[in-house]
């Protein structure tokens, strides 16, 4: 229903099946794998989730926007996201429906430029489905934009977005 959006944004993502990349499933196995004793503070028990990701994965930033998904219930630390369904589902998380149909408003595609999700082997299909579409690249980023980069991110959100 694209009457429904007034303007698209993309991050660091192109609307093509995405290969499974082998260090997902590595990752969900370490955050599975994470053991946190009840009652500790969230301090402490963010720094020990760290450490035992530390070995899987490797770039700090990519270990503390996982641990933004660490939450205290009941005085137990669990990850906020269904590890199980995503593990279960990844395949399926990295397709991309095939739609036949193109958006017809404004679209950004804003990806990382040391992030391969969105490439120039994609341009085509990402024109023949948005046909209004500007791709832009923020310098040393990667997959996660906004964190990497976030006022260069906001700069290119705010660009993007029609005056108030």
């Amino acid at each position: 229903q694209p009457d429904l959006v007034e303007r698209l944004i993309s991050v660091d993502i192109s609307p093509v099946s995405t290969t499974p990349v082998s260090e997902f499933s590595a990752y969900i196995s370490a955050m599975k794998s994470v053991k946190i004793p009840d009652g500790l503070p969230r301090s402490v028990a963010r720094q020990l989730a760290d450490d035992q990701l530390r070995p899987v994965v490797q770039l700090p930033q990519l270990r503390q926007f996982l641990l933004t998904n660490l939450v205290e219930v009941e005085g137990r630390y669990v990850w906020r996201v269904n590890l199980e369904a995503i593990s279960h589902h990844l395949a399926d998380i990295m397709n991309f429906p095939v739609f036949h149909k193109p958006y017809p408003g404004p679209a950004l595609f804003l990806g990382g430029s040391n992030s391969p999700y969105i490439s120039s082997k994609d341009y085509p299909e990402i024109q023949r489905l948005f046909p209004k579409a500007d791709v832009q690249y923020i310098e040393g980023a990667g997959h996660i934009v906004h964190q990497d980069k976030f006022e260069e991110f906001i700069t290119a959100v705010l660009n993007f977005l029609p005056p108030p």
